[in-house]
């Protein structure tokens, strides 16, 4: 599915504190940022209301989980991916997260069969940041061969290294920090890996006590869906300019947006 860009001006807006289906430590305070999707001038914007957030806060030991899905659709991953290997938030204990578009993009390196779903669900604008030009739905094999090896000259052996280190998942306290979800009633170790970067409907539609609170992305809302399992934060931040972190602290949430 391709999406309408609407880029304008963008500011920062903080919510009250709520309580929060599940705890973290009572050391630790938590930040989860959805998915980027090649808006680096969000991520950007996100990180240093984060810093300011947490200078402002009593002093607890931070840590912020990224939940995947840094490139495609935006305009800039390549700046995306290169903003976040500097280490963006020192002081901070840092989780990336692999989603279903890192999946793919790392798949069209050796799998020229992806290319033209890929390039359709954004993979066009991830190129475009690397240089090379593409068409959506690109299906001719001669091209797709081409833009392989042309990606394999681009793409920075810092970049390889980025993805190919991404998290499948991260658990700190109650909750469970993955992209897309987890099957219920599957115990983690056995799940699918696919399941992780790309459930829907069996996961959102549930109920159940997963054991944790599962903390997503991938799935877009208009608002952060925050319900006794499970809390989606995936706004739509490359097509609407929302791009939203949870804070997560003792038994207490907050959101920080881009708006």
């Amino acid at each position: 599915m391709r999406f309408s860009l609407r880029r304008r001006a963008a500011s920062i807006r903080r919510s009250d504190w709520h309580p929060a289906p599940a705890q973290v430590p009572e050391d630790e305070r938590v930040y989860a940022i959805g998915d980027i999707h090649g808006r680096l001038d969000l991520l950007q914007m996100l990180v240093a209301a984060v810093e300011e957030e947490q200078r402002g806060l009593p002093p607890l030991r931070p840590t912020v989980v990224f939940l995947g899905d840094y490139v495609d659709r935006g305009p800039e991953s390549r700046g995306v991916i290169d903003f976040l290997l500097e280490q963006p938030l020192p002081d901070f204990a840092r989780v990336y997260l692999r989603g279903n578009h890192e999946d793919w993009f790392e798949s069209f390196r050796s799998d020229m069969s992806v290319g033209p779903s890929w390039l359709y669900c954004g993979g066009v604008e991830t190129l475009a940041s690397y240089g090379l030009r593409a068409t959506p739905g690109e299906d001719d094999p001669m091209r797709l061969r081409a833009l392989q090896a042309d990606l394999a000259t681009s793409l920075p052996a810092s970049h390889r290294a980025f993805l190919r280190e991404l998290e499948l998942y991260r658990e700190i306290g109650g909750y469970l920090f993955v992209h897309a979800g987890i099957r219920p009633g599957v115990p983690l170790a056995e799940q699918a890996i696919d399941d992780f970067y790309w459930i829907r409907d069996a996961f959102l539609r549930s109920n159940a006590d997963h054991g944790h609170v599962v903390v997503h992305g991938h799935t877009i809302a208009n608002e952060a869906q925050v319900c006794p399992n499970r809390i989606g934060i995936d706004t739509g931040a490359f097509a609407t300019n929302v791009l939203t972190c949870l804070v997560l602290e003792a038994d207490r949430y907050r959101l920080i947006q881009t708006a």
